[in-house]
């Protein structure tokens, strides 16, 4: 189903901020741990809510953001039990990213949707709403495609589905709105030739042995991230140069090793194997100004997906605008009611 709507929301990754709307109440959680996961990593995960309720996953974005504590107040805690975790390498997750001697091998989409499952088993839940967008939205399709008889519906504001066609948008294609700050990415990248190849020097960069190199190519790649998303935030605010330098590296660290890698994806199997997610209802929200990942990813997952609803946001980018969460909440409320 395919509409139209002014309604928009703010959201960066998962740790969404939400504007001028009716929040639930802020929410501890009642439960949390460490999962061992293998391979010598220990994915921090928590529950909020009902532990009686409608079992949900809070996918975050980035890759590598980590999960923060807004996506609580979007589901009602007297039904929902909510469930939200830091990827591998991130948030409070171990081993960090930040950290050099961190082994990236073991840091995949597959090893992350083998995660999700292992903690949907490790919590007795048998299926779950999930809930994410941006890169969260690939891992969820990428999850569910796996495995659509865990997953209960689906809930995403901002698709991708990373693409090398998106990613090569996102980090060369959007450069012609902003020439100097992208010149400015390119010189960073070293001596990297216009065809593609910049995140894969980013992401050796970030292997370098001498940390004031993995410095500043993380400084560099959060300033064109924040030039990108610079016509939302009025430069009232840097998205990623805001964040603590630790974390900043090792979200930088986790995009470059993904995206190099057309985050082992074959390109367009999300799109391709989308009639997996027959059966399963979905509520995509996209802003038709996203820059940073355009529409037509979205047009084209609800074409593929017929029990998803897609609705587009006039006035919203990728971090959305005042009030698409009026959608999103709409969205969680009336699921809620289907156990």
């Amino acid at each position: 189903m395919l509409s139209t709507t002014s309604l928009v929301h703010v959201a960066f990754g998962c740790q969404e901020v939400w504007k001028m709307g009716e929040l639930y109440p802020p929410v501890e959680p009642y439960e949390k741990g460490m999962l061992d996961v293998g391979d010598g990593n220990l994915v921090y995960w928590e529950a909020c809510g009902n532990p009686d309720g409608k079992p949900a996953l809070v996918v975050h974005g980035g890759p590598g953001s980590g999960c923060g504590t807004g996506a609580r107040q979007i589901f009602d805690p007297d039904r929902y039990r909510v469930v939200l975790f830091d990827q591998r390498g991130c948030g409070r997750s171990i081993p960090h990213a930040s950290e050099p001697t961190t082994d990236m091998r073991h840091n995949t989409t597959q090893h992350l949707i083998a995660d999700m499952e292992r903690l949907r088993d490790h919590l007795g839940i048998d299926r779950w709403l999930l809930y994410g967008g941006s890169w969260g939205s690939t891992l969820i399709l990428a999850y569910a495609e796996t495995y659509p008889e865990r997953v209960s519906e689906i809930v995403i504001a901002a698709v991708t589905t990373t693409r090398r066609s998106e990613i090569d948008w996102l980090y060369r294609g959007a450069g012609r709105f902003f020439p100097e700050q992208w010149e400015r990415f390119l010189e960073g990248a070293g001596s990297t030739p216009r065809d593609g190849a910049i995140v894969a020097a980013y992401a050796r960069l970030m292997e370098h042995p001498d940390p004031a190199v993995r410095e500043k190519a993380t400084a560099d790649w959060c300033a064109w991230e924040d030039a990108v998303l610079s016509g939302e935030t009025n430069g009232a605010s840097n998205p990623y140069g805001d964040r603590p330098p630790v974390a900043q590296l090792a979200l930088v660290r986790i995009c470059s090793h993904y995206f190099a890698h057309g985050a082992w994806l074959e390109e367009g199997a999300l799109l391709r194997d989308a009639h997996r997610l027959a059966g399963i209802p979905g509520v995509l929200v996209h802003g038709r100004l996203d820059l940073a990942g355009p529409l037509d990813t979205a047009w084209e997952l609800a074409r593929a997906w017929p029990d998803a609803e897609l609705t587009v946001v006039d006035n919203a980018g990728h971090l959305g605008s005042d009030t698409t969460r009026a959608h999103v909440l709409k969205a969680l409320d009336r699921f809620a009611h289907q156990r």
